[in-house]
């Protein structure tokens, strides 16, 4: 099943939910649909196209910041589930200090990374096995949450309200 971007009334996104969940809100009336998927669900007596993106008919008051976890999902979605050593698709994470040098387990310590590479990095530091980063880790932009939260392939129409870059 596929998921849907839930923007406040004020187009602030605040959740991803089950693309069922959405129609129900627009059919509740909680909702309005702001970009469709080209599918169409058909009930016995009606076609519902299926919502990409929804936004709240009220708004909604959201008192705390969301602060992103560094977890797998969310780091394979930072680097485009790419491997950062080869740009081969990434298949784990590598902490580029390792861990049993004193290395964290934080946004900048950790990438997104093919297994080869990994097993050839091993417990070192890349430049002690000839291997460099194709991009320096940071943390994610603001709305990365998304990453951690969703369990879906971000739909590339979220990027617009999101405020992502595009991968290349």
């Amino acid at each position: 099943m596929s998921g849907a971007l839930v923007l406040n009334a004020s187009f602030e996104p605040l959740s991803v939910v089950h693309a069922r969940r959405a129609v129900v809100l627009i059919l509740r009336g909680r909702a309005v649909m702001v970009e469709a998927r080209p599918e169409v669900w058909h009930a016995e007596r009606a076609e519902v196209a299926v919502p990409s993106v929804v936004r709240l008919t009220s708004y909604v008051r959201v008192a705390h910041h969301r602060v992103t976890p560094v977890t797998r999902r969310a780091v394979f979605g930072r680097d485009a589930f790419r491997c950062q050593y080869c740009q081969a698709s990434a298949e784990s994470i590598d902490h580029v200090i390792p861990r049993s040098r004193g290395g964290q387990h934080a946004w900048d310590n950790v990438v997104a990374c093919c297994r080869r590479c990994n097993a050839r990095k091993g417990d070192r530091l890349p430049e002690e096995v000839g291997l460099a980063l194709v991009r320096r880790p940071s943390a994610p932009a603001h709305h990365a949450w998304v990453y951690a939260s969703s369990g879906y392939a971000l739909d590339p129409v979220w990027h617009q309200y999101l405020l992502l870059e595009t991968a290349s």
